[in-house]
């Protein structure tokens, strides 16, 4: 049974509540706790310059700034604390508030715990974003009040009192929003497994169990989806205490879903054929499956078929951006991990001219070498990693005698040029980084804003 917001509304009145993060999420949060009554702190590493009118919209609703240099150090004496997610729980700060007998807790936490709406949560390496959006399709083409959020969308918890029983929430839920979840969400699904994010989490380990957190609190009438082909996600059937579902594009699963000659079936019945859906790729293919499972009690398979057949896509997701003298350009900014490169390279189903490289989040690039060499034409590498990746691809060729020709560039601008001037008509050049934005970007939203500025200027 959902908690009343009341309780929230009563417990959080006149509270001395610190907010650590004042980003896309925290600052609809901080605006709603100081209409909720409690007396907020705000913690940020930026300066009041770099906060700029956020600044002074805080002051004048009283909200206590503490910013800058050891601005952790301050974090005491509070009775609220909402982190934000990529903060660990167990770093000093948080430990030290804990000690001193404060509630920890997140933006992403409170939502769930009080959401009166059906939840679907996704989660995985590869996937999240177009089976959240596929999954939101579904239900909004179904004739549902549709509320998307966590990773993607509006910061929801500001919303929630706005949401009713009968409408359908999706989240988009990371790792680092899942690592303290330990709530029962309504329809979970996990797209896949690998290695991601090794620079934030201890080990694989520690990725895997922050991810399973999504499901281990179900109540027994509540749904898994897992990925069949997934060794990792397959190894949570038994841990789960909910109904699981798998889908499959290799194998037929008779009360699940698959993909078998060509066509999508759920429970053996066909949805719709391959090469009728609008976002290419066998990945693609699997996003389908998983949005199918979630929603098969609430869409009928005519609205699968026909969101299938007219969703173009999500945004720096295998985005087409332009021809240019018949090479056709492609923004795939959202890749930032080598298995996200190689689903990218495979919907091509050829060759390709590959620009890669960015922030290094301690993942190996072995398996874009070994397994993406026969699908790259010319390889553009940039950012911390291109050294890294070049590595991979020269013991690729010592070991298997198999080269890729690889030019390093030292900008996106450079790679660009770089891509129009091997590329001959009938090419494809595709941005697909295999890697995060941070060494160059603020995020891959603005990496592929910028590769496409660059297209279409060409």
């Amino acid at each position: 049974m959902k908690k009343s917001f009341e309780e929230f509304k009563e417990f959080i009145k006149g509270k001395n509540v610190a907010v650590v993060g004042i980003g896309v999420s925290n600052i609809p949060l901080i605006r709603f706790l100081v209409k909720l009554g409690a007396k907020v702190t705000a913690f940020d590493m930026k300066s009041r310059n770099e906060l700029g009118d956020i600044a002074n919209e805080f002051d004048s609703l009283s909200v206590v700034l503490e910013l800058g240099e050891g601005y952790l150090d301050r974090l005491t004496g509070f009775e609220v604390v909402f982190k934000t997610p990529s903060m660990r729980i167990d770093c000093d700060a948080l430990v030290r508030a804990k000690n001193e007998g404060a509630y920890i807790t997140s933006e992403m936490e409170e939502f769930v715990r009080y959401c009166r709406g059906k939840v679907f949560g996704v989660t995985g390496s590869d996937g999240k974003t177009t089976t959240t959006t596929i999954i939101s399709k579904l239900l909004k083409e179904a004739g549902y009040k549709t509320w998307v959020g966590g990773n993607i969308g509006t910061p929801l918890f500001a919303n929630i009192e706005e949401i009713k029983e009968e409408d359908k929430v999706v989240l988009e839920l990371s790792s680092f929003q899942l690592m303290t979840m330990k709530l029962p969400i309504d329809v979970a699904v996990v797209t896949n497994l690998a290695p991601n994010h090794l620079d934030m989490h201890k080990d694989m380990q520690e990725y895997i169990d922050s991810k399973k957190n999504i499901f281990l609190y179900q109540e027994n009438d509540e749904r898994l989806i897992l990925n069949r082909e997934n060794d990792i996600t397959h190894g949570f059937v038994n841990e789960a205490r909910g109904e699981v579902k798998e889908f499959s594009s290799k194998r037929e699963i008779s009360d699940g879903a698959y993909f078998k000659d060509n066509a999508l079936y759920l429970e053996g019945k066909e949805v719709c054929k391959k090469d009728d859906i609008l976002i290419k790729g066998i990945h693609n293919v699997e996003n389908y499956l998983a949005a199918f499972l979630a929603t098969k009690d609430d869409v009928s398979i005519d609205v699968m078929k026909r969101v299938a057949e007219t969703f173009g896509g999500v945004e720096h997701r295998c985005e087409l951006v332009r021809e240019v003298n018949g090479v056709k350009y492609y923004n795939d900014s959202i890749a930032s991990s080598p298995t996200r490169t190689l689903a990218g390279l495979f919907a091509f189903e050829r060759k390709v001219i590959l620009i890669a490289g960015g922030y290094d989040k301690q993942i190996p690039f072995e398996p874009l070498a070994y397994e993406g060499y026969p699908y790259i034409k010319e390889l553009i590498l940039l950012g911390a990693t291109k050294d890294l990746i070049k590595a991979s691809f020269d013991k690729l060729k010592e070991e298997k005698g198999i080269e890729v020709n690889t030019i390093i560039v030292e900008s996106l601008e450079e790679a660009v040029l770089k891509a129009k001037e091997v590329a001959v008509p009938g090419d494809i050049v595709t941005l697909s980084p295999a890697c995060a934005s941070f060494d160059m970007f603020p995020n891959f939203a603005i990496r592929g804003d910028k590769f496409k500025e660059l297209v279409n200027s060409l």
